[in-house]
């Protein structure tokens, strides 16, 4: 900003004699490169500080966040070095090289993907167990689990394995364009992620199968079914990671009536859509990358469905209950499962014999067929409307697979079901259940008094309370803006909402079961959902604020305050997750500090093995460069220096011009300080009443955190402790000043002149000795100080930035003056911060000129 002004001035008033010119020249071009160094540095901080942010897991992120904090990383760290070398001249060149080591590391983490721990491209359903399920995916691998160890009747059918995924992935550069999409869709912007995957489907459209993978499913289609030209199929998605801990339920296709000549596009189909927006929002969700993602399938001779749907071997919403719950509609099961209609519904409780303990038969107006035509929607005959679709054998025969799966996988069991033509029970699907959390106690049963009630005797898909304004969609297209809070309201429970549930406060939709897709994902979600809620559509007003009570199934006008009690928080959980573990990694080459002290013999550019002992040896260098550089510009006014003052810094001196007077020696005395913003930062520094006379009143608890942090780390992570040297560089209008005291550090960046569009103040401030709680709360008080001062603030775990900038030179001198006084007052004030009333407490004190 206004240092190059000055230094242009500089220069010109430096004529004495030709020599000294180029000097001055010389010096200016290096300073520039040591700003490039300290801008970096800082940069680095402040990413530093947001992947240790990300790493606590409560925000939500991508792999592409993730790649792009990596790419800054290196970018920041090798200006740094260029800056140091270019200062030096090249005195390490060894340093980029190190730099490319660990780009080299951080871009195999950021690579990698599962290997097929297989070549074959097919396996016949007979070999296939739950063993298999990182080479056929979760849902084939459950498929055959339940054919061959169960003993549960299923279709017939083969798999196909991931194999054949990666050689499609791996043909033509699908891969790498893949990726590239991938990283414009972002987690918080609904239209982004439809956007790319618009384009991903448009690129996979246009590659073929492999011949050879193509030769291998046709073989396997040919000896599977015994009439190959006349079979019908399913090709169901069965994605590693489907159908485990998380269910993805609903997210990836399958598509049904397939033939021989129609396998090809019904791969292409299957694959793409692990690039669904639906899929890639959830995956985005739960932390799981593309990168560790493959798609298996099992391809199943179709069922030609009399009824289908679902049965659950426990309640799904009700954990107290020992019931099941059963689904059917007639036709095919997706109108069950997405919602379309309402279906029959049965709970059943266990026992010698079991019963039936509730039965409804719904209207069922219209089924989902798919005959040699094709798929299509068919009105149901007037006799079966309200007819139930299945007999008592059949509810009993279905109860008693539920039992028998959940038994046999030692977890509650979603099973999806068909009832073919001849009266058999065949299972195309099992996979473990989410179940939903306790009901909420103490909430009375009837409406609240007062409240002006909009719907009641809605069905509950999960239990919760959410307030906020109804935002109603139809499709795809109206939650590309959905807001955050934002409660949707439609017609039917489809699992493509699951773009938005990260956001939503609640769902209300009119149609819906509580064992569909969407169902099952507002659990996952922890979404308070209601289905069933008839007439919601028309009798609720987009924007107009609602709540939700998904507790008694009711939907309120405005914010119901005796509700408020009963709502709980949602919180993001990345920790543990994939996603959250290649951060792990990534962050494992970058965030670690093994150069510790710099009188060591390894303290050099070969030992740098992180991103941050390169930052750590920069930083520590560029200093040394500085003052040799200063020596060898003494000739030419620049003068180097320690200053005598009653301070806990050991504070050294350059100044480029102007910054002192009066110097004749190596020392130099604050009265002959003649730098604004240096001035200023000292008159707060050395006020006599923020420095502490005797003993400073510790806090037990705090001093002793300190010192088991102490206790607890190795003899060379002390040397950690900056307690060396600081520096200032300084012109009469200019201050860099690196403080490092104890455990923390801070640095000031000023311009403090006549021109007020060039004043400004950055402030960073990071560490300390306490324990994390205690050093977060430290930094947020400074920041609620600064904040107070009228600077932009900013914290990051125990990291603050603030800046103050185009204000008179007198306010920026008086900021300067007060930020002095927080340096010297916060130096232990990590011990102190023992609650988060004491965050408030010192801010106020401070504010009001008590510094003890």
């Amino acid at each position: 900003m206004g240092l190059r002004n000055f230094l242009d001035s500089l220069i010109r008033r430096k004529k004495e004699q030709p020599e000294s010119e180029a000097l001055l020249r010389s010096f200016r071009l290096q300073y520039m490169h040591f700003k490039d160094l300290l801008l970096s540095n800082a940069e680095l901080g402040t990413i530093m500080a947001e992947i240790d942010e990300k790493l606590r897991g409560s925000n939500l992120f991508s792999m592409s966040e993730i790649r792009a904090l990596a790419t800054r990383s290196v970018f920041h760290t090798m200006r740094m070095v260029t800056a140091l070398n270019a200062i030096s001249g090249n005195r390490y060149a060894v340093l980029p090289e190190m730099v490319e080591h660990i780009n080299s590391r951080i871009t195999g983490i950021l690579d990698s993907k599962p290997q097929p721990a297989i070549r074959d491209y097919t396996f016949t359903m007979d070999a296939v167990d739950k063993d298999l399920v990182d080479v056929v995916g979760g849902k084939c691998a459950n498929l055959g689990e339940m054919r061959n160890r169960a003993s549960i009747p299923t279709p017939p059918g083969f798999a196909i394995t991931t194999a054949a995924y990666e050689a499609f992935l791996n043909s033509k550069g699908l891969r790498d364009e893949i990726l590239k999409l991938l990283r414009e869709a972002r987690p918080d912007a609904p239209a982004s992620v439809v956007s790319v995957s618009e384009a991903i489907y448009r690129t996979i459209d246009g590659v073929a199968v492999p011949d050879d993978v193509m030769q291998a499913l046709l073989q396997a289609w040919d000896s599977t079914f015994d009439d190959p030209a006349g079979t019908r199929a399913a090709l169901r998605s069965s994605a590693i990671s489907e159908d485990g801990i998380l269910s993805f339920s609903g997210q990836y296709r399958t598509i049904l009536g397939v033939r021989r000549d129609s396998l090809e596009s019904a791969f292409r189909e299957v694959l793409a859509s692990l690039f669904s927006p639906r899929a890639i929002t959830y995956r985005i969700h739960h932390g799981v990358s593309f990168e560790q993602c493959a798609m298996g399938m099992a391809c199943i001779r179709m069922v030609d469905a009399a009824a289908s749907g679902i049965v659950f071997s426990r309640h799904p919403v009700n954990p107290l209950s020992d019931e099941m719950v059963l689904n059917a509609v007639w036709g095919l099961g997706a109108y069950a499962v997405d919602g379309i209609i309402e279906p029959d519904t049965w709970q059943i409780k266990p026992g010698d014999p079991p019963s039936i303990t509730l039965r409804n038969i719904a209207d069922k107006p219209v089924r989902l067929v798919s005959d040699a035509s094709g798929k299509h929607e068919e009105s149901v005959p007037d006799h079966l409307r309200r007819a139930p679709c299945l007999e008592p054998r059949h509810v009993f025969e279905l109860a008693d697979i539920a039992a028998r799966l959940e038994a046999h996988y030692h977890h509650p069991q979603d099973i999806e079901w068909a009832l073919d033509a001849d009266g058999r029970i065949l299972i195309l699907q099992s996979r473990p259940m989410r179940l939903a959390h306790a009901h909420h106690g103490g909430l009375a049963t009837q409406a609240i008094e007062g409240a002006q009630l909009i719907l009641e005797g809605a069905e509950i898909a999960c239990s919760g309370i959410g307030t906020g304004p109804a935002v109603l969609a139809e499709g795809l297209t109206d939650l590309a803006d959905f807001p955050e809070g934002g409660i949707l309201v439609a017609p039917h429970s489809l699992p493509n909402y699951v773009l938005v549930m990260n956001r939503a406060q609640a769902i209300v939709t009119e149609a819906g079961s509580i064992t569909g897709h969407m169902a099952s994902l507002a659990r996952e979600f922890n979404v308070p959902t209601l289905l069933n809620a008839k007439g919601a559509v028309s009798l609720i007003a987009a924007g107009g604020r609602i709540t939700v009570d998904a507790i008694t199934g009711r939907v309120y006008a405005g914010e119901v305050p005796e509700l408020m009690a009963f709502k709980s928080s949602r919180s993001v959980r990345v920790a543990d997750t994939p996603v959250h573990a290649v951060l792990r990694q990534v962050a494992d080459q970058i965030i670690p500090l093994h150069l510790l002290d710099p009188k060591s013999p390894v303290f050099k550019p070969d030992s740098c093995t992180t991103l941050h002992d390169v930052m750590r040896f920069v930083h520590e260098l560029c200093y040394t460069e500085m003052f040799r550089i200063s020596d060898r510009a003494s000739d030419a006014g620049s003068v180097s220096c320690q200053l005598k003052a009653k301070l806990p810094i050991d504070l050294h001196l350059i100044d480029l011009g102007g910054g002192l007077k009066d110097v004749d020696g190596p020392y130099v005395y604050p009265d002959q300080i003649t730098s604004e913003p240096l001035a200023a930062l000292l008159s707060g520094m050395l006020r006599p009443d923020v420095h502490v006379r005797g003993p400073r009143p510790v806090d037990v608890g705090g001093f002793l955190s300190v010192m088991s942090q102490h206790m607890l780390e190795p003899p060379t992570v002390q040397a950690q402790r900056f307690g060396e040297r600081s520096y200032g560089i300084i012109s009469d209008k200019y201050l860099n000043f690196s403080s490092r005291v104890g455990y923390h550090y801070s640095v000031v960046d000023a311009y403090c002149g006549e021109t007020v569009s060039k004043n400004y103040i950055t402030f960073q401030f990071k560490g300390g000795a306490a324990d994390e709680i205690r050093r977060e709360r430290r930094v947020r008080c400074i920041a609620l100080i600064l904040d107070r001062l009228g600077f932009a603030t900013e914290v990051r775990g125990d990291m603050t930035q603030a800046k103050f900038q185009k204000y008179s030179l007198t306010e920026t001198a008086e900021r300067l003056d007060q930020l002095g006084r927080l340096l010297i007052v916060t130096r232990q004030m990590d011990m102190l911060m023992t609650s988060e009333n004491a965050v408030k407490v010192m801010a106020d004190n401070f504010m009001s000129g008590v510094y003890h």
